[in-house]
């Protein structure tokens, strides 16, 4: 073997295998923070992809600045207490795909799905995408750790002890069944890790879901 091809076989050794991760957690378990870690994991280890990260949030408030009839009847929902309307976030992750997603990149997403009816939608676009060996990362948190974190740590003017409960009945109800979706679908890896832990050690268990 000549020396340039041994070269090219080393290179293609070391490529990191495209990763998707699904990372999903109640309010206050840190995600977001792991996503971001994760991240910059990806793009310090593989120069040769680039990394998407897919957060609905900051696309939702960018969503809500507007004035049409559509966003003013969802601003009037979520004033009186109410949830979005389902089509909403599919929506929303949806475009955040259209517009970010290369064929040839990391992807890590936050937020979603939040609802038993996205998992599948979800799934239709990762096969679309021809997304190989996606993960589903759930950090596992107790309630009583959230509301401390939330509540005793308030870093949202609703993270009151009414609207922390509220989130978690809705969490355990609602995106526990999200979750089910994936745990029993054969093309996913689910892997629950302690989000009680401390950020270095959850990163850390984070990679060795990954396997990177």
């Amino acid at each position: 073997m000549c020396y340039s091809n041994a070269v090219q076989l080393l290179t293609n050794l070391m490529t990191m295998e495209l990763q998707t991760a699904i990372l999903i957690g109640p309010s206050g378990c840190g995600k977001g923070t792991q996503a971001k870690l994760l991240k910059e994991y990806l793009e310090k280890n593989d120069t040769e992809h680039p990394t998407h990260y897919f957060q609905t949030g900051e696309k939702f408030r960018e969503f809500m600045q507007g004035d049409t009839y559509t966003q003013r009847k969802i601003k009037e929902v979520l004033s009186e207490g109410g949830l979005a309307p389902g089509f909403l976030p599919i929506w929303v992750w949806g475009s955040l795909f259209i517009e970010g997603i290369t064929g040839d990149d990391h992807i890590i997403t936050d937020g979603f799905p939040r609802r038993a009816e996205e998992s599948p939608i979800l799934h239709t676009a990762l096969e679309f995408y021809e997304r190989k060996n996606p993960t589903v990362i759930v950090l596992d948190l107790s309630d009583e750790v959230i509301v401390e974190r939330l509540v005793e740590g308030r870093k949202r003017f609703d993270d009151t002890l009414e609207k922390v409960r509220e989130r978690l009945i809705w969490f355990r109800r609602d995106v526990s069944l999200a979750i089910k979706f994936f745990e029993e679908h054969p093309y996913y890896t689910v892997v629950h890790l302690d989000g009680s832990k401390t950020i270095e050690e959850v990163h850390t268990d984070t990679i060795v879901a990954l396997d990177i």
